[in-house]
């Protein structure tokens, strides 16, 4: 027995009386894709609890960062390693302070030049490159020979020369960091610009009067948002590895102030005399931090590839 044939009428009615299809933004999808890449997924929760270590960590050191025991001193090697017992987690270093106050202060300062330095460096190369990119003609061509120029000169000269000249401060380190660091990005936001300025919104907004820098702002840069997102991820790990090694040459914090190359720099000098957590403990932070920062830059460049949606 054959099935009843619906006439148009129904089917119209049918239509409009079924569920309409729930539709995902591309920003969801994007979502998706991160979270079902594990590698990704471990990384952001290794950051969260590095992050929630160096905000929260002061509130559970039993001593302060510059607070001496002076029971340790001239005895690390036999009493200053890790003991729960008298407060030093990590154990203290060879002046007999704590250790584990020392590694949230230091992990917190690397943290703020790494993210502080790669927020400058996006937000000044993405603008420049998307001016560039989309004036085009002569414009175009002297900002990027600016560009080119400004690579061509040593980066690490360039800092180091910063901090020896005008003082080591955390504010110069901050300068030195984010003034050739957004070359890259610039280079990076001029070729998608030069790749979206033609497309059909743009077009619009030129042909309804709009003004350039509008356009910019309002069209160019957020369309930059996803390549600017991955790049900025992998951008952090490469200032903490710049800030932690001017810190390692002694350039870079001074104390009271410290940092992982700091540390690290200091835990390596008394290795000689056994006290190996020393280096161990600002050494496992750096490590598992710039790893996590790796693999969630990975997992946002294959959620926003445009190509794998």
């Amino acid at each position: 027995m054959r099935s009843p044939t619906l006439t148009p009428a129904a089917t119209t009615e049918a239509l409009i009386t079924a569920e309409p299809v729930a539709g995902r933004s591309l920003w969801q999808d994007a979502r998706s894709r991160f979270f079902r890449n594990r590698a990704a997924t471990g990384g952001l929760i290794v950051l969260i609890l590095v992050g929630l270590f160096a905000t929260f960590g002061q509130y559970f050191a039993a001593w302060s960062n510059e607070e001496v025991d002076w029971n340790m001193l001239g005895n690390v090697a036999e009493l200053g390693a890790p003991n729960l017992a008298n407060g030093h987690y990590f154990g203290v270093d060879e002046l007999g302070r704590d250790l584990f106050a020392r590694v949230v202060q230091g992990t917190r300062i690397s943290l703020m030049v790494g993210i502080i330095g790669a927020l400058v460096a996006v937000i000044i190369g993405t603008l420049y490159g998307a001016t560039a990119g989309y004036l085009g003609g002569r414009l175009d061509n002297i900002m990027m020979r600016i560009v080119d120029i400004l690579m061509s000169i040593p980066y690490m000269f360039v800092l180091i020369l910063l901090l020896v000249v005008f003082g080591r401060s955390l504010f110069m380190l901050f300068l030195g960091i984010g003034l050739i660091s957004w070359l890259d990005m610039a280079r990076i936001a001029r070729g998608q610009t030069l790749s979206i300025k033609n497309k059909e919104f743009v077009e619009a907004a030129v042909a309804t009067g709009v003004r350039p820098l509008t356009i910019i702002l309002r069209h160019i840069v957020p369309n930059l948002l996803g390549v600017v997102i991955v790049y900025a991820t992998l951008l952090v790990p490469s200032m903490i590895i710049y800030e932690s090694f001017i810190s390692f040459l002694g350039l870079g914090v001074q104390e009271p102030n410290t940092s992982w190359g700091a540390l690290i720099n200091d835990g390596a000098s008394q290795m000689q005399y056994g006290t190996l957590w020393q280096l161990l403990y600002p050494l496992f932070f750096f490590c598992i931090t710039l790893f996590a920062f790796f693999f969630v830059g990975d997992g946002l460049r294959d959620a926003l590839d445009p190509k794998d949606r």
